[in-house]
């Protein structure tokens, strides 16, 4: 009897399946409000760069703000149920969470729950930093602040282990012939392709628009997504596991670009270079779902190949595939023809000047020649590298149960 699950075709040695039946239980609430979390971080955090390329910073009290908080607020209360129940309860369902737990300075939980926890109070720390921090310096224009670190950092290792929460049901549902075996997968992609939207958000002050002409920008996506991709598709036992996390990263963004835009938002902080009249959207996302079916074709044919070959191909086709698709498409996105209500190049925020590249819609100085071979031979590296981390990672990531 199958479970529905695809070894991927480059997991060397055969998977061993125990069936004892299938079972009817359903996902977990805890399961759904992680999901809900991690999806909530989200939206908050697209939605308060978008307020601050808007609006500016008018209030600590922002709904953006509260949608990002009310993940670590999430967060904790799951993390919060899990260990009281795990490590003090004396129900069936207790004693079931205690046979997949791990102990922690005598406390009892999931692997993920502990990560979740920290992240959740790394986010709400982070909150007062925050707040601290802009009445001390004002309005901060970069990504990567302190207190946006911490944030991002806190919120990653609750999208992580949540992960890791799905990833133990998943895996012991692989093992038992578990009917919601196909469930927890499909949360665990759209949670990955989540992680993946994450990293992208963390390195686009290297992947605007008027950058995608120099080598940074693909030395950036190097290091930050094939670990993902390759992570991800070891981990679920699905061959399309790097395009379909790829993909919600993808729509994750055309949808704010869509979405946003529909309502009107008026600067509130000088000084005002661009007459902005509504939510202005992030920019259009890069193409690295077709480096990442690239990938997903190539993984299905190397069945016998060692992993440090499977990731020297991988880094190489990764980047090549990605520099053929987006190079050009950086063209197109400086031309008239992407200025239009879906890819939204013409959307700028208020204080964007009148001389800068973006608005003339030209390249910040391009590479060439020589420094920009060296450039993407240094992103090779970066992505074989981060190929074989994420090849490792993943496969030591099916057996996690606790």
């Amino acid at each position: 009897m199958s479970t529905g699950a695809t070894v991927p075709a480059f997991v060397s040695g055969p998977t061993v399946v125990t069936h004892t039946g299938p079972s009817k239980a359903r996902v977990p609430w805890y399961i759904w409000t992680g999901v809900i979390a991690v999806t909530s971080a989200a939206i908050g955090g697209s939605w308060d760069v978008s307020w601050h390329r808007s609006i500016g910073r008018d209030s600590f009290w922002t709904p953006a703000h509260m949608a990002i908080y009310a993940c670590g607020v999430l967060a904790g209360i799951v993390g919060l149920y899990l260990v009281l129940t795990t490590t003090f309860g004396k129900s069936e369902q207790a004693q079931r969470l205690r046979d997949v737990s791990v102990n922690i300075f005598g406390l009892r939980a999931p692997l993920g729950v502990f990560l979740a926890g920290w992240g959740g109070v790394a986010m709400l720390t982070s909150a007062p930093f925050d707040n601290w921090w802009h009445n001390a310096y004002g309005l901060d224009v970069k990504i990567v602040s302190p207190p946006h670190a911490l944030l991002i950092l806190g919120i990653r290792a609750v999208s992580f282990g949540m992960l890791f929460l799905i990833l133990a049901a998943m895996n012991r549902a692989a093992a038992t012939g578990d009917n919601n075996f196909k469930t927890l997968r499909l949360l665990f992609l759209y949670l990955g392709g989540v992680a993946v939207g994450g990293q992208m958000f963390f390195i686009q002050e290297f992947t605007e628009n008027v950058r995608l002409h120099r080598a940074s920008a693909y030395i950036a996506v190097a290091i930050a997504v094939p670990v993902l991709l390759a992570t991800f598709s070891q981990a679920t036992r699905f061959r399309w596991a790097a395009t379909t996390t790829a993909s919600v990263y993808t729509t994750f963004l055309i949808a704010e670009i869509l979405i946003l835009p529909l309502f009107p938002a008026t600067p509130k902080l000088g000084p005002v270079y661009y007459p902005v009249t509504h939510m202005v959207p992030a920019q259009f996302p890069m193409l690295i779902v077709v480096p990442a079916l690239a990938l997903d074709l190539f993984w299905r044919r190397v069945r016998n190949w060692k992993p440090w070959q499977i990731a020297l191909v991988s880094g190489v086709l990764f980047l090549a595939v990605l520099l053929a698709v987006q190079w050009p498409f950086g063209d197109f996105l400086m031309s008239p023809y992407s200025r239009n209500r879906f890819f939204a190049t013409a959307d700028f925020d208020y204080g964007t000047t009148p001389d800068s590249f973006g608005r003339n819609f030209r390249f910040y100085h391009s590479d060439y020649g020589l420094t920009l071979a060296k450039g993407l031979l240094t992103a090779a590296a970066w992505a074989i590298v981060s190929t074989w981390i994420g090849l490792g990672f993943g496969r030591w990531m099916r057996g996690v149960q606790r």
